[in-house]
């Protein structure tokens, strides 16, 4: 018997947070910073749940490793922020970048959409999704809960698939 794909990523979350609680004191952010507090390691820019960068949270350097980001685009998306959706982002973007350039962006730099709320347009944002998906997302509205997600979308797509989705939604 296999253990849910939520628990192996709780696991894989809790063993992240154990590593970091391990590290040796001299790398603490108060070491780097002569006692006083950091700011918000890049780290947590990307979420550990899903593996995406957060497009309102990565520091510039964290924006430029994403593929296609240059400097100075990274720099415009820290000027732009902060983006109340996909498609914000998907503007600042779209003036440097075309449409399968952005479409590999998006495979590493996104803001989770909300399954209830998220319009037709920023769904399509979420890489590999066309017409048809995007229509099944917003056909079974609203969603209680992601498990109701991932048993309606998992009747098109297979288990990895839908794995891969469920890493650009939440449910608020």
């Amino acid at each position: 018997m296999t253990a849910p794909r939520s628990l192996l990523h709780g696991l894989a979350l809790i063993s992240a947070v154990t590593l970091a609680a391990c590290s040796s004191p001299d790398s603490s952010p108060e070491a780097a910073t002569g006692g006083e507090p950091a700011q918000m390691p890049a780290a947590t820019a990307t979420m550990e749940a899903t593996g995406l960068t957060d497009p309102n949270l990565a520091d510039e350097a964290s924006l430029a490793q994403v593929p296609y980001i240059t400097t100075e685009i990274a720099t415009e998306l820290v000027q732009a922020r902060p983006f109340g959706d996909m498609l914000e982002v998907d503007m600042v973007l779209a003036g440097s970048l075309d449409d399968v350039q952005r479409e590999e962006v998006y495979s590493h730099l996104f803001a989770r959409l909300d399954l209830n709320s998220a319009s037709e347009a920023e769904i399509l944002l979420i890489p590999g999704v066309g017409d048809r998906m995007a229509h099944e997302f917003e056909e079974y509205r609203p969603y209680v809960g992601i498990e109701q997600f991932r048993r309606e979308i998992g009747k098109y797509v297979d288990e990895d698939e839908v794995a891969r989705l469920e890493q650009y939604v939440r449910i608020e």
